[in-house]
């Protein structure tokens, strides 16, 4: 696209290749800014299993020109269930359904997360982002008018700014003197990329039993993605067939759709990975002149709210927002950005932590449909 105004920057490069920098990427690129991005692996990755995004995630990939593509490979549902463990795993609770992407979109969607990473590079490519695989950015140096970015030790290039998108154990925030990182909340987090069992039409979560959280999301017709929550610890030797066979057995006890799980993962047809939770939130401005952080390199989050992929995009796009409708990259940029993102991201850090707490202290007073549906409530105002 043709630049017909005065933006504030014309030349960017964004350090990372996930959703928060693809996101700002395209949005950049369409604007008719040259951009260039920096990923340090050899190739596109992701982990196997699924995501779970939330319809202002939708209404997010809609702006990026990908929705019908995301659509297309997704699972699209509205609402959630809660279960109880046991025989039977009755539902004992169907939460309402918040579309916080808006009456356009459904409320949520699941997805295989190489698809969705296929599907953004793609798109980022089509509207003109150059992506560079292999280049591991190792430092840069900025003054009033740039940013020179050096790429495993050498000069690449001088831009307007640089993105840090560029992941949890952020390079871009170590060079920036930035001492807030992710810190482990206690829990571990299994997921297997399994058959879709029969009935399974919206996600599921069972709280209470053998781990703090069990539960499932549909990803397309024949698949979903399956997960368990325990106390975190050291799982890296395990092999496949002992990961598996963990994963059987912490779900006996879960009825219902999980039988249909075990199958699966008994027969050798799913993927098992496995993950700790982290969370942080920088709370002090995310750049410094022309370079900031975005997305999980500014702010992360466990799973239990299902936000970190929408925050990451609404990072990339407020971002985008300003950065193509001023002519000036200056300090009300800056303030306005922080003060639209940082309290939202604030928001889904501290409830996401809180669930997961709730469940490492046994509170069983504590309500977590109501905690969920009242950050979804929040999250339907636009960012």
């Amino acid at each position: 696209m043709t630049r017909t105004k005065a933006q504030a920057v014309q030349k960017v490069a964004i350090a990372g290749s996930g959703v928060a920098s693809l996101g700002a990427a395209i949005s950049l690129a369409e604007a008719g800014i040259e951009v260039d991005v920096f990923e340090k692996k050899h190739e596109l990755t992701a982990l196997g299993s699924g995501i779970t995004l939330q319809g202002n995630s939708l209404r997010a990939f809609d702006q990026l020109g990908v929705w019908s593509r995301v659509r297309e490979k997704g699972f699209a549902f509205d609402g959630l269930n809660l279960r109880a463990p046991g025989p039977g795993a009755p539902i004992i609770a169907e939460l309402p359904d918040v579309k916080t992407g808006g009456p356009d979109y459904p409320s949520c969607l699941g997805m295989y997360r190489p698809d969705l990473a296929t599907i953004l590079i793609e798109r980022a490519v089509e509207v003109g982002a150059r992506i560079h695989f292999d280049a591991e950015l190792t430092a840069f140096e900025q003054d009033d008018a740039g940013v020179d970015v050096y790429i495993h030790g050498e000069l690449r290039g001088r831009y307007d700014l640089l993105i840090g998108a560029d992941g949890l154990h952020s390079k871009v925030r170590e060079l920036l003197g930035i001492n807030t990182g992710p810190q482990p909340t206690g829990m571990g987090i299994w997921r297997a990329f399994v058959e879709r069992a029969q009935g399974v039409e919206r996600s599921e979560l069972y709280y209470g039993g053998p781990v703090y959280i069990a539960g499932y999301t549909p990803t397309g017709e024949n698949s979903m993605y399956a997960i368990l929550v325990e106390q975190a610890q050291d799982r890296s030797e395990l092999s496949e067939a002992e990961a598996t066979e963990i994963m059987i057995n912490q779900s006996a006890a879960y009825d219902g759709p999980w039988n249909s799980i075990r199958t699966s993962l008994a027969a050798g047809n799913a993927r098992v990975n496995y993950t700790h939770f982290t969370s942080h939130i920088v709370e002090e401005p995310w750049n410094r002149d022309r370079v900031v952080i975005i997305g999980d390199a500014a702010h992360s989050c466990p799973p239990t709210i299902a936000q970190g992929a929408a925050q990451a995009l609404e990072d990339a796009l407020v971002l985008s927002e300003l950065l193509t409708h001023r002519s000036v990259l200056d300090q009300q940029l800056w303030d306005d950005f922080h003060a639209r993102r940082l309290p939202r991201a604030r928001a889904v850090v501290e409830a996401s932590v809180q669930l997961g707490q709730w469940q490492i202290d046994g509170n069983t007073e504590a309500d977590p449909g109501a905690l969920i549906n009242g950050v979804a409530q929040k999250m339907a105002e636009p960012a």
